[in-house]
């Protein structure tokens, strides 16, 4: 069941190219120099982004939830997820790069309003000097 699950061209990662491509940016795909093969790296910003599944990196929103079968093997292999997400975080900010992680929760089933907020944003940041961020950022 799981050979069957993408780790490239997946729809988030296609919609977040299309909000970039739209906006002038362009970009290499998955270069396999950099640690955790970004989903795009922009040479020109110095910066990578990675398109994270809610459910395959554990994140805390609604499209997350543990299964009930197999729980040890879920917490083990998402828990591995998120340690290897940490360690090829700090591997590219030690070797300079910028950052930012979008996950799937702020692509999906978003109004096409809510997509265009979502490439203004990674679109700002592209421009700033900010090293890093997450979107959606967390709530408080």
């Amino acid at each position: 069941m799981m050979s069957g699950i993408k780790g490239k061209n997946t729809k988030p990662e296609l919609q977040v190219r299309r909000l970039l491509h739209k906006r002038g940016f362009r970009f290499r795909l998955h270069r396999k120099d950099l640690a955790g093969k970004p989903d795009l790296v922009l040479p020109r910003y110095k910066a990578v982004l990675f398109v994270h599944g809610c459910f395959w990196h554990g994140h805390s929103c609604k499209y997350f939830r543990w299964p009930s079968s197999h729980p040890e093997f879920w917490r083990t292999k998402i828990g591995r997820n998120q340690s290897n997400d940490a360690a090829v975080m700090s591997a590219l900010l030690l070797a300079g790069w910028r950052v930012a992680v979008v996950w799937e929760c702020a692509l999906r089933s978003k109004t096409d309003e809510e997509l265009e907020e979502t490439g203004d944003a990674i679109s700002s940041w592209l421009k700033s000097d900010e090293i890093s961020v997450v979107l959606p950022p967390r709530r408080r």
